[in-house]
């Protein structure tokens, strides 16, 4: 009876401690990240996910200084791009973001697009928004790509503009190229209309 007694007590002691243990892993580690909301809570897991695959890879030497490097910039600019936005717009979302170096343009682009030739706000292809620059260690391009609800709707603006177009350059090609006027004396003829029978 004593030891049922005893048994039962280092079962309940067990288990709160496992369940205290669970409790704690459910919270944040960054205390910092307790702003946001739990989409972007998620996105910051991720990253730091992302990191600890990359330390693991480096610590078993399966990649190179410079790959590690570049990686761990990658996701620090990445994670900063992704609290400015949290932090300008007040959102909790975030789109699916994408840092490249020059270097990686082509990567994104078939035909990559020079460094310093657009703007934050840009459309690049119809698929990236670029965001900013970030300097993490080097400097990285933060592009956001857009959903394909952005994506039909930028294309069908572009193509009611290129109507537009079409239809005033239509327009003043038909004033530009009208026929002269006729004589006051002319008379209308038209010719009938041929009818065949079956």
């Amino acid at each position: 009876m004593k030891r049922v007694k005893v048994f039962r007590i280092g079962l309940l002691i067990l288990l709160s401690l496992a369940g205290g243990s669970a409790a704690s892993a459910q919270v944040p580690k960054d205390d910092s990240e307790m702003e946001f909301g739990p989409v972007v809570r998620a996105y910051l897991g991720y990253l730091r996910n992302e990191q600890e695959v990359v330390d693991d890879r480096a610590s078993r030497h399966e990649i190179n200084r410079s790959y590690y490097r570049r990686n761990s910039n990658r996701i620090r600019a990445l994670r900063q791009m992704a609290i400015r936005i949290v932090e300008e717009t007040g959102n909790d979302y975030l789109p699916e973001l994408e840092a490249a170096a020059p270097d990686e343009f082509k990567n994104l682009f078939e035909s990559p697009p020079k460094p310093g030739t657009f703007q934050p706000g840009d459309v690049l292809n119809n698929t990236f928004r670029f965001l900013g620059m970030v300097r993490a260690g080097e400097i990285f391009y933060l592009f956001a790509r857009l959903d394909p609800y952005e994506q039909a709707e930028l294309m069908q603006r572009q193509k009611d503009k290129g109507n537009d177009r079409a239809q005033s350059t239509g327009a003043e090609a038909a004033k530009t190229s009208t026929p002269p006027p006729a004589p006051a004396n002319a008379v209308d003829t038209t010719r009938p209309r041929r009818v065949s029978v079956p």
